[in-house]
């Protein structure tokens, strides 16, 4: 199988070399395994522990098992052995070296709260998303966010100029986002995508969602993941959830709150800092998966996509999870808003980074025009210095200014490193 080089294996290999042990999170299926094995299978053995049996002993001795594989070790969904947290935790008090222990989960809800409490001043935590663009691409220039914001802090002309510099990359946003990010549909036949992504939600339900004890009812639960894959890229109203569904808004928080712990769903906060009460306090939902959104809407092909009602939401979605994966290989990683005004102004990403504000503005269309921009400049007036440069990310071919303070620019670009 070809193997697609990952944004995170510098920070890994650098972790790795720096605390005693680095926690490596993300939804099941999207590689955490196989970047782990590709940097550190040399370096580590590694153990893959089950959900029923006890393969190794490290369920009924935790302490025994580390003595009988001592580090440096990889343990593989930890979650499913969640009493050698502890013992790790006593082995790292004990020996403080650096490089002893890598530990992934396929869900972030069970790994975190013992690691929380276990481990916290000894672990790294990092987390791995499905493909970028330029994962899938095998092509470092299309990532090309991180250069950007770097070269926007420290002056606007250099990032307009780093961004001219570049060139489009084809590729179908309608196929890329009907085979989502998860590596597997990306390399798959078209005809059996469908079938890993219905194999994928009965998994997802069957081991990850039967842990939670917040879930009860997994056919109604199925329902409320379908319908949250229908409403991604719009405002997170926990009551009408809760209507829709035949629930309590409590009970929508608290399993919107299982797909976040699960990596399947992202809620940007919005930005009100110094603003007056005329804006929207809503956080903003997308589900972390287009492909499986497609699915769970029951769009069959790449042409149903392009054609559906919902395909200004989906690209929006694809293009804001591309962005925030292409961001985690900066070693601050911005921090997260959306801005939307009653009257009508929006933006739909707002970066904190390096003491500014860059507002972006996502529209699925071939052709960028001023107009688009409407939402980033009643942003850029609102907070006045304290705001960079923004950018419309669009579906088109080519990068150009719309105004003095505003730079149109395809999803799909290239700036050569």
């Amino acid at each position: 199988m070809i193997y697609h080089p990952r944004h995170i294996e510098h920070r890994l290999n650098q972790y790795v070399d720096a605390f005693p042990c680095v926690v490596v999170t993300g939804p099941r299926q999207v590689g955490k395994s196989t970047v782990i094995d590709r940097c550190l299978g040399q370096r580590m053995r590694s153990f893959t522990f089950d959900p029923v049996q006890d393969l190794h002993g490290e369920k009924a001795d935790p302490d025994l098992f580390l003595r009988n594989h001592p580090p440096p070790l990889i343990l593989d969904e930890i979650q499913y052995a969640p009493d050698l947290v502890a013992a790790v935790k006593r082995r790292v008090d004990r020996h403080r070296e650096p490089g002893q222990f890598v530990l992934t989960g396929s869900h972030q809800w069970q790994v975190m709260r013992r690691l929380s409490e276990s481990l916290a001043g000894r672990a790294a935590v990092m987390e791995l998303g499905g493909f970028t663009l330029s994962e899938r691409s095998d092509d470092p220039a299309m990532a090309w966010l991180p250069r950007w914001l770097d070269a926007a802090v420290r002056s606007p002309g250099e990032a307009a100029d780093l961004l001219a510099s570049g060139a489009p990359r084809e590729f179908s946003p309608a196929e890329c986002i009907w085979r989502g990010s998860f590596p597997e549909p990306c390399r798959l036949p078209l005809a059996v995508v469908p079938g890993w992504m219905r194999g994928y939600v009965a998994t997802y339900i069957q081991r990850d969602v039967r842990m939670q004890q917040e879930v009860r009812d997994e056919e109604q639960f199925g329902r409320f993941l379908a319908l949250c894959a229908a409403l991604t890229a719009q405002e997170v109203n926990q009551r009408q959830l809760g209507r829709d569904m035949g629930a309590t808004a409590p009970t929508a928080r608290r399993w919107l709150d299982v797909l976040k712990a699960g990596g399947q769903w992202i809620e940007i906060p919005a930005f009100s800092r110094n603003l007056p009460q005329r804006v929207s306090r809503a956080p903003k939902g997308y589900f972390a998966d287009t492909g499986l959104a497609c699915h769970l809407q029951r769009l069959p092909s790449p042409e149903a996509v392009s054609g559906s009602p919902g395909f200004g939401a989906l690209f929006e979605t694809f293009a804001v999870t591309d962005l925030l994966r292409q961001c985690a290989v900066l070693d601050t990683e911005p921090g997260l808003h959306h801005f939307r005004k009653h009257s009508g102004a929006e933006v739909d990403l707002v970066l904190e980074y390096g003491g500014r504000l860059f507002p972006v503005e996502i529209k699925a269309s071939a052709q960028a025009r001023p107009a688009d921009a409407r939402g980033i400049r009643a942003f850029q007036e609102a907070l006045g210095p304290a705001c960079g440069d923004g950018l419309v990310v669009y579906a088109g071919g080519s990068c150009h200014r719309l105004d003095p303070r505003v730079q149109a620019v395809p999803l799909g670009w290239r700036v050569a490193p």
